[in-house]
């Protein structure tokens, strides 16, 4: 999950930066209006399996937590508008919401219908509450913030009486109401549980946190999910803003040309995705041109293991 005013802040900083090489003067010519929406072209998406059906997900998706709470007047829908149709048209898929996140379901719910999305998206939102009866109240209202009969993704939230929703959701799987059911946490210190439940119960995804700034991921969580057939999904990909601030002003190496990374959001994103345990990041983002730069990431070649080490050793060194 990322804090989207904090993270814009520090971006626009990291922007300026890229705004200095032609990749990033480009990328500022077209999304300033001298390429339409209309003329933009679906990009070649890296895609990544979901093991337990064989489903392919573009390995960029995107995430909702405060960017999509927002009212319903045209001044605080619009650029959202832009977001999830550019985010379409681009060919992303995974969007991500919760019932915690304010009215972020309903937004995408209306704006999704307005635009006529929903064949194109692939949406996961969450159950976060206690109780079995609370639980399905809870999912039930979500489908219809949404504007669904079917979820593509439900996942317990933070673990959240996690073994009564997950008993629902086998039901809720076999019934068709989903279509894949997962967890989620966004801090290392749940990884025990998460383990836990990796290992005993059936379960098609994890959403967890992972960044150049939180890597415990790796020690066990990214391993475990491979060897378990599930698929996942990241949260905090931008270390909740704090990775803009590290970068802030500073020169993105000339060596990131090698895996055709252009500016430090696609630096960031591109070291996450590179882990063959990653099926899709989530960055979180009100902003169009920051979505296409999120976008780009999934575009190209990606940093081999020798890379990603190098990556690390530049944003500790910064």
């Amino acid at each position: 999950m990322l804090g989207e005013k904090h993270e814009n802040m520090s971006r626009r900083h990291a922007m300026r930066v890229i705004a200095q090489s032609a990749a990033g003067l480009l990328l500022a010519r077209a999304v300033s209006g001298a390429e339409t929406t209309e003329q933009k072209t679906k990009l070649t998406l890296l895609q990544r399996t979901i093991p337990s059906s064989g489903e392919s997900l573009p390995v960029i998706g995107l995430g909702t937590w405060q960017a999509f709470d927002v009212g319903s007047t045209p001044v605080e829908r619009q650029p959202l508008e832009e977001v999830l149709a550019l985010f379409t048209k681009l060919g992303g898929r995974v969007v991500d919401s919760s019932p915690m996140y304010g009215r972020a379901e309903q937004v995408i719910g209306e704006i999704a219908t307005k635009l006529n999305l929903h064949q194109a998206l692939f949406l996961a939102t969450k159950v976060w509450t206690t109780g079995k009866q609370q639980g399905i109240d809870s999912m039930e209202k979500s489908l219809a913030k949404l504007q669904v009969k079917r979820i593509d993704l439900m996942q317990v939230h933070n673990l959240v009486d996690a073994q009564t929703h997950l008993a629902t959701l086998r039901d809720w799987k076999q019934q068709g109401h989903v279509r894949y059911v997962g967890i989620t946490h966004y801090a290392s210190s749940a990884y025990r549980e998460v383990g836990k439940l990796l290992r005993s119960e059936k379960l098609d995804f994890v959403q967890i946190n992972y960044s150049l700034l939180e890597r415990e991921a790796e020690e066990q969580i990214l391993p475990l999910a491979r060897d378990r057939g599930v698929a996942v999904i990241v949260n905090r990909p931008f270390g909740g803003g704090d990775l803009f601030a590290r970068v802030r002003r500073k020169p993105l190496p000339e060596w990131a040309a090698e895996f055709d990374c252009h500016s430090w959001a696609q630096f960031l994103l591109k070291w996450i995705i590179a882990h063959p345990a990653i099926t899709c990041a989530i960055p979180a983002t009100s902003n169009a041109r920051h979505l296409e730069d999120n976008m780009q990431s999934g575009v190209g070649r990606l940093p081999d293991e020798k890379l990603r080490q190098r990556m690390i050793d530049a944003a500790s060194a910064l």
